[in-house]
């Protein structure tokens, strides 16, 4: 099978890459489950953006660096906050209701760590509405092909080609990925130009856990076998 964009994962993060994506060429969304057996599906407070006035970029910037106590990555903390309102109407152009006041406005929460009101939800299921909204989109898009009960089992790298490689090659490229699938119990290949893996957490893999039971780390696993970088781990 070829395809010119391979995600990996039904999530928030592969399906509103799949809707992008599937504006330049086709795309082929494979997930183990159903769409809907992902950690976005559970998530239930809310999406926090720069919204209305009072509220700033250097407000969130500042909050979210004080939170993080020196961790974070500043230029990160400031990516994801100036593109947060960019991102919040993609959602709402692909289905999202967020919860609003009577006038209209955005019914906009605070949590802790925020001096101002920003977070946007949909009542308590907040994810779940957000997942409802994009499978709808995927589904209908007419450049998307999904493949449900299709379990990623290895990115396909110049390894598979038998070329000797490590973390440190230079030009380090993948082709696709080896896929099962579950109904057949076959292995298949699919060849894609880019290869995204958006295959959500790995909860599953400690005593105890929050997530849901399909959040095994597959992903995580699956670039650590073919040499790619993983980092802050040890935030988890």
């Amino acid at each position: 099978m070829k395809t010119d964009f391979l995600v990996i994962g039904s999530g928030a993060a592969g399906l509103s890459f799949a809707l992008k994506a599937a504006e330049h060429g086709h795309v082929t969304l494979v997930t183990k489950g159903k769409m809907d057996e992902c950690n976005t599906n559970y998530a239930q407070g809310g999406i926090c953006s720069v919204t209305y006035a009072p509220d700033t970029f250097e407000k969130h910037i500042h909050d979210t660096l004080v939170c993080g106590a020196g961790k974070c990555d500043p230029a990160a903390v400031e990516l994801v906050v100036r593109r947060a309102p960019e991102l919040i109407r993609d959602l709402i152009t692909w289905g999202t209701k967020f919860d609003k006041t009577p006038d209209g406005r955005f019914e906009l929460n605070r949590e802790g760590g925020h001096t101002e009101h920003r977070i946007l939800h949909h009542e308590d299921l907040t994810g779940a509405e957000i997942e409802r909204a994009l499978i709808t989109s995927v589904r209908k898009h007419p450049n998307i092909t999904v493949l449900e009960h299709h379990f990623a089992i290895d990115l396909l790298t110049q390894h598979h080609l038998g070329e000797f490689v490590t973390r440190h090659t230079r030009g380090l490229a993948c082709f696709g990925a080896y896929v099962l699938n579950l109904e057949s119990n076959e292995i298949e290949t699919v060849l894609a130009k880019f290869t995204v893996v958006a295959a959500g957490g790995c909860g599953n893999v400690y005593s105890s856990t929050t997530n849901p039971s399909v959040a095994t780390g597959d992903g995580i696993a699956m670039c650590h076998r073919a040499k790619a970088i993983t980092e802050n781990m040890e935030f988890i």
